[in-house]
């Protein structure tokens, strides 16, 4: 089922989300859900908060960013993932910007640094704890979601003067103002 997303300016964005536990009612139709969701909005990721749930999991799948022949190529395919209660253990290396976007404030995109490497902690959809490093592309796209989780918006990360030329994108998010051609539930009113 595709669910609509938690448009800019939902406070469900901004409140660090909890831990679950294997018993978390519909788990599995959940994360089917949410990947469903994703992949009808065109992203790569998708956390619980964007869809109304203050809960600690996020889904993602890299592999549009995956080019033939990259060094990330393999992967970036190989990188779809359920990650439940994750923990970020380490951010380390050079910090690097790119643009990113959010399907929770389409039209907006910005460039965010970012670390590239990062050691992440999670249990996957079958509750086997995990420890994994990543880096590049696929670091970028994990941090941008455990962001979400930790109630942090890619905004939040940006240059206080891009962050004012933007105002009124974010206002207009926030009315519901534009329609970016999936579902979408808007804090203010029409």
């Amino acid at each position: 089922m595709i669910l609509p997303i938690v448009a800019y300016g939902d406070p469900v964005l901004h409140k660090v989300a909890e831990e679950i536990d294997q018993n978390y009612p519909g788990l599995d139709a959940l994360i089917e859900n949410m990947y469903e969701t994703m992949y009808n909005a065109q992203g790569v990721g998708l956390a619980a908060p964007q869809i109304g749930r203050g809960i600690r999991i996020f889904v993602i799948d890299a592999s549009p960013f995956a080019e033939e022949g990259s060094d990330e190529y393999e992967l970036l395919t190989a990188l779809k993932k359920t990650f439940i209660n994750p923990i970020i253990i380490e951010e380390s290396g050079e910090e690097w910007g790119m643009e990113e976007g959010c399907l929770s404030i389409p039209e907006v995109r910005e460039t965010v640094f970012r670390k590239e490497k990062v050691v992440i902690e999670y249990y996957n959809e079958n509750w086997e704890l995990v420890e994994e490093t990543y880096t590049g592309l696929a670091a970028r796209v994990i941090q941008h979601e455990y962001d979400h989780i930790e109630g942090v918006l890619f905004t939040e990360k940006i240059k206080p003067l891009r962050k004012r030329l933007i105002k009124g994108a974010l206002g207009r998010i926030e009315r519901g103002g534009i329609t970016p051609g999936y579902p979408m539930k808007y804090p203010k009113a029409k």
